[in-house]
């Protein structure tokens, strides 16, 4: 008789179906770390004021082909979790101005982060989601308030400056979101930030004529920051009124 204690209940040993789901975000892991050590040098303000010259002559000689290296590296970027994400939406705004530049921004960080939850969701999404769902007390209870204001919640882990992007990328895989409402969540919750960014991005053409280096700290100042927060106010507020009405759905 076939022992099948070591096989899942599709029929595929444990050991290797566990390695192939892990192996996207080992891969990951592993380029993050490589990129951190190697890369931090090249994919920097200081990188991007040394190649300006270079980088918008090529745009003007090959505006559709630097569309879509520019994608390409700014998808590969967050899609590994490479330092450089910001400089990267700078670049943006430097060689394709404010608009269409936060289009290609936006667009390319979302398909980036997208390729990042689809490894995390099929590494360890689907089983920690079964597990989460299997407990009991206050385990369950936060995954199924998080279950129930889901849309909610996405738009907030994206517009709160302060949560890491790659974290907000990472924590749906976790929870079992659906890739459509992700992929929503995502593109419209990162639009006021990759604007701002993108904004700053088309300015730097003076402030490398100044020898100054440019402000990212602007999302946090007040005219930036408090309709940022009004957008967050709004996102919660079907939480904050279901709870006033006793956790009934509305």
């Amino acid at each position: 008789m076939t022992d099948m204690s070591n096989e899942t209940p599709e029929g595929e040993p444990v050991g290797k179906s566990s390695f192939a789901r892990l192996l996207p975000l080992l891969v990951i892991g592993v380029a993050a770390v490589m990129g951190a050590i190697y890369l931090k040098d090249y994919l920097s303000f200081d990188a991007l004021r040394d190649n300006r010259e270079a980088l918008i002559a090529f745009r003007d000689a090959n505006y559709f082909a630097t569309v879509a290296v520019f994608m390409v590296a700014y998808i590969v970027i967050v899609a590994f979790s490479l330092p450089g994400a910001t400089i990267a939406t700078l670049t943006g705004g430097f060689l394709f101005a404010t608009f269409p530049g936060a289009l290609f921004n936006v667009a390319a960080a979302t398909i980036g982060a997208t390729l990042i939850f689809l490894a995390a969701r099929w590494g360890l999404g689907e089983r920690l989601g079964a597990k989460l769902e299997s407990s009991d007390g206050k385990i369950k209870a936060i995954k199924d308030g998080i279950d129930e204001n889901q849309w909610s919640m996405l738009f907030l882990i994206r517009l709160v400056p302060a949560v890491p992007f790659f974290v907000a990328n990472l924590l749906p895989a976790f929870l079992e979101v659906p890739l459509r409402r992700f992929v929503v969540s995502t593109f419209v919750g990162i639009i006021p930030g990759g604007v701002v960014y993108t904004s700053v991005g088309a300015g730097l053409g003076e402030v490398f004529a100044s020898g100054e280096t440019p402000n990212l700290g602007i999302i946090f100042e007040p005219h930036i920051l408090l309709p940022i927060l009004g957008l967050c106010a709004l996102a919660a507020l079907p939480i904050a009124l279901k709870a006033l009405r006793g956790g009934k759905s509305f």
